[in-house]
C-alpha cells in the first residue's frame, strides 16, 4: 500500500509515514518510502532554491486595490460562478475551502468554510498572498503552476513543517486559445479531510473552465466577424479582422488562417506582421482591421531568440531587416523549440517524437503541434526535416540553473539538457 492509498484509510498514520519520509530525504537519508516523483522534484526544487523548510517564510500581502485590479483582467472572473458550482458545496461539506490564484501565485478568491477559512489564515493563506512554490515550497498552487498539471499535496508532502497539518488540490488551468498559463484552482483543508478523489474533482472542474473559456472566446469572434465583414467587403487586396490576441474573425483576399502573431503592444499605422509583411492597422470594436500592403512577405531572418530564463513564462523574438516581434509560447511549444534549437541540420517528426514522448510512434502529435507553431513562425520553420530557417542565427537563453530548465517538461530530451 502506498501513502496514497494509507491516507485514504488512515489519515494520521499517512501523516506520520509523510513525515518521516520528509525528515530523512531532506536530511540525505534513505526513507523507508521514497516520497512521490512530483513532491520528489519539487523538494529538489526548494533545496536548490534556498527555501528554508523549517521556518514559514511570507511575503506581503497585496493591498486591496491591487487585488481588485488583478481581478478584473484575469480571465479566471468569467467562469468563476462555475468553479464555485463545481466546487464549493462540496467543498464547504467536506471542510475545505477553495482557492483561485492567478498565473503569478496570488490569491485572487478565497471561500468556504469558515473555520477552515480561520485556519488557512493562521498559515498565510490569505487574500493577496503569495502562494508560488519558490516563496513558501511544495504546496498545491505553486507546484501545479510549475509541473502545468495537477497535484495533490497531503500534510508533510509540504516542503515547510508548519504547513504539514494541511492538504491541498491544485490544477492549473490554461488559456485554451494559446495554452498560456491563467492560474490555478485548489481546494484545501486540514488533513484529515484528504480523499485520493480530490485530484480527479478539481482537474475535472478546471477542465470545464477551460472549455467555458473556449466557448466565450467563440462568442467573442462571432461578435467581431459581425462587425468586421461589412468592413472586409469594401476592401480590395489582402485583409483581415483579428481580435486583440490575432485570432481571425474574417478575412478577404487570402486564404484563411486561425490566427496571425501580433507585435507586442500594437498600435494603429503601418507594421511589420510575420505573416503579411508590411500592413496597415487599424482599431475595429474589440480588434483590429489589418490590411497587408502589395510588398512581397519578408522572410530573411537574421536573429531567432529563444528565451527560455524565466520559470513560467517562455517566448520566441525574431528579428530581420522587416522588423521584429515576439511571442510567448505554450509549454509543449516552448519544448520543440527548444529541441529544434538544439538540433540546427533538422529533426523528423519520428525523431520529435522520441525526445518528447521517448516514443517515435506519436507522430500524429507532432505534426499537429508543429502546423501550431507553423502558424506564426511561417518561413523561419521548414519542413522534411523540422527545422529552423538556416540563414538565421538561433540564440537560446537557459536559466541561470540547469534544474529550472523547463521544470513542467517531462520529455526525455529536456530531463538530459537539466543534467
Amino acid at each position: 500500500m502506498n501513502v496514497t492509498q494509507l491516507a485514504a484509510v488512515d489519515a494520521a498514520q499517512a501523516a506520520r509515514v509523510l513525515s518521516e519520509v520528509r525528515d530523512a530525504t531532506l536530511a540525505g537519508q534513505r526513507a523507508r518510502l521514497p516520497p512521490r516523483p512530483v513532491i520528489g522534484e519539487s523538494w529538489g526544487r526548494m533545496l536548490r532554491g534556498g527555501v528554508d523548510p523549517d521556518h514559514d517564510f511570507r511575503s506581503g500581502l497585496l493591498d486591496t486595490e491591487e487585488i481588485q485590479r488583478r481581478r478584473e483582467e484575469s480571465p479566471l472572473r468569467q467562469v468563476l460562478p462555475m468553479l464555485r458550482e463545481g466546487l464549493l458545496s462540496v467543498a464547504d461539506v467536506a471542510h475545505h475551502i477553495m482557492v483561485v490564484a492567478d498565473p503569478d501565485g496570488r490569491v485572487l478568491w478565497r471561500e468556504g468554510c469558515s473555520p477552515v477559512l480561520r485556519k488557512a489564515d493562521g498559515l498565510g493563506f490569505e487574500l493577496g498572498a503569495d502562494w508560488r512554490e519558490d516563496v513558501v515550497g511544495t504546496n498545491g498552487v505553486g507546484t501545479p503552476a510549475v509541473v502545468r498539471r495537477p497535484v495533490q499535496v497531503f500534510a508533510s508532502e509540504h516542503f515547510v513543517r508548519s504547513h504539514a497539518s494541511w492538504t491541498c488540490t491544485g490544477a492549473p488551468i490554461t488559456d485554451p486559445r494559446d495554452g498560456r498559463p491563467i492560474g490555478v484552482v485548489d481546494v484545501s483543508g486540514p488533513l484529515e479531510t484528504m480523499h485520493p478523489a480530490t485530484l480527479a474533482w478539481v482537474d475535472s472542474v478546471a477542465k470545464l473552465a477551460e472549455a467555458k473559456l473556449r466557448e466565450l472566446h467563440l462568442v467573442s469572434l462571432e461578435r467581431l466577424r459581425a462587425v468586421g465583414a461589412p468592413a472586409l467587403a469594401r476592401i480590395t487586396g489582402r485583409a483581415l479582422v483579428v481580435d486583440r490576441d490575432g485570432w481571425t474573425a474574417a478575412v478577404t483576399g487570402m486564404p484563411y488562417t486561425n490566427r496571425i502573431a501580433l507585435p507586442k503592444s500594437l498600435s494603429p499605422g503601418r507594421r511589420w506582421m510575420p505573416a503579411l509583411g508590411i500592413c496597415s492597422v487599424e482599431p475595429l470594436a474589440e480588434g483590429w482591421l489589418v490590411r497587408a500592403d502589395d510588398e512581397p512577405v519578408a522572410h530573411g531572418a537574421t536573429r531567432i531568440v529563444l528565451d527560455l530564463s524565466q520559470p513560467r513564462r517562455w517566448s520566441v523574438t525574431v528579428s530581420g531587416g522587416a522588423g521584429s516581434w515576439t511571442r510567448e509560447l505554450s509549454p509543449r511549444h516552448a519544448e520543440l523549440l527548444y529541441l529544434l534549437a538544439l538540433h540546427r541540420s533538422g529533426r523528423s517528426a519520428a525523431g520529435l517524437a522520441e525526445d518528447l514522448f521517448g516514443d517515435a510512434g506519436r507522430t500524429v502529435t507532432v505534426r499537429a503541434e508543429m502546423s501550431r507553431v507553423r502558424r506564426y513562425l511561417g518561413g523561419f520553420l521548414e519542413h522534411r526535416p523540422y527545422r529552423l530557417c538556416e540563414d538565421a542565427e538561433v540564440e537560446v537563453v537557459l536559466p541561470d540553473d540547469p534544474h529550472e530548465l523547463l521544470p513542467h517538461s517531462t520529455a526525455p530530451a529536456v530531463a538530459r539538457g537539466r543534467m
